[in-house]
């Protein structure tokens, strides 16, 4: 097939992050079919549209491009991973903190994004399965993760990652527990904890100080972080400042890398996965689908993100 020929599908989310792709989408259109392509172009009517899109597209696109936040990526992922030919993706970042992108070192300027999406490499990263769910780079639950659904799209507009700071701020003043079980290959253990998450990205939310060091995208393992209550507002703090100085503070925390890990918990838990709503469950099984998805990024990024060799499993 000659490149004059290969089909490409652009699909948006008109209204993620600032809504600044509408003033950048002239620029973004002519890189791609700069590149050789035939363009489909479709905007996102709603939650779920990506899924259906992506899952029911024909086998003769030879790349999708997709543009909007962490959710949209998500969206895109999840139908790929629902298809038997599974087809390269290129990510233009648009929303309002974009941790995958920044992970990947996919530039926010939009026109640059576009370039790596048709002219980068593409790279193979692990993906999660939460039971019958697929997420990207983070299932978590606890103080702080219901932020990125709770606070308005107007709101996240008008103050950026700031929102997230301000609304997670009132959680401190309530702060909610599960008592759960824990269970891998490499650990077990049950207790009250305020916060979990099970993540393959080097921020969340916009932070990198609650991740593990040296994360790699296609090892098969995640990075997997449990927090304990505290019993007096001393330890809280001892815990969030533990967190700013990316230090693991054992007294509380659990920290480890897994494949898969299965929680239990005595009432249903709200989950977060990919930054939006996830559905309250007692029971999860999170696993690791490796290097199940192809993204473009650049040469550069490709040597610091890779696995260089077998899956690494914690002893």
């Amino acid at each position: 097939m000659d490149c004059e020929e290969k089909k490409l599908y652009f699909i948006y989310n008109p209204h993620a992050g600032k809504e600044h792709i509408k003033g950048k989408m002239y620029g973004i259109l002519q890189v791609l079919a700069d590149a050789g392509y035939e363009l489909t172009v479709y905007p996102t009517k709603g939650c779920q549209d990506a899924v259906e899109r992506i899952r029911g597209l024909s086998d003769d696109y030879a790349l999708v491009v997709c543009s909007g936040g962490d959710g949209t990526l998500d969206e895109v992922v999840t139908g790929m991973m629902q298809r038997e030919h599974k087809i390269p993706i290129g990510y233009i970042p648009a929303g309002t903190c974009n941790d995958f992108a920044r992970s990947l070192e996919i530039p926010a300027n939009m026109q640059r994004s576009a370039e790596i999406a048709v002219h980068g490499e593409d790279f193979s990263f692990d993906v999660g399965s939460f039971n019958d769910k697929n997420f990207i780079y983070i299932a978590a639950f606890g103080i702080f993760t219901d932020v990125s659904y709770s606070t308005k799209q107007e709101v996240k507009n008008a103050l950026g990652q700031m929102a997230y700071i301000l609304e997670g701020m009132k959680r401190l003043y309530n702060v909610k527990s599960y008592y759960l079980k824990v269970t891998s290959q490499e650990m077990c253990f049950e207790g009250d904890f305020l916060f979990g998450m099970v993540t393959n990205s080097k921020s969340v939310g916009g932070f990198k100080s609650i991740i593990g060091k040296n994360v790699v995208f296609d090892d098969g393992v995640y990075e997997v972080t449990f927090i304990r209550r505290p019993k007096n507002p001393l330890e809280l703090q001892e815990i969030l400042a533990a967190l700013l100085i990316e230090e693991i503070d054992t007294k509380y925390m659990y920290s480890f890398r897994s494949s898969r890990i299965q929680v239990e918990a005595e009432e249903p838990i709200p989950w977060t996965l990919d930054g939006e709503f996830g559905g309250e469950h007692r029971q999860a099984v999170i696993s690791n689908n490796p290097r199940a998805v192809e993204i473009r990024i650049t040469a550069e990024c490709r040597k610091g993100i890779t696995c260089r060799t077998e899956p690494e499993r914690s002893k």
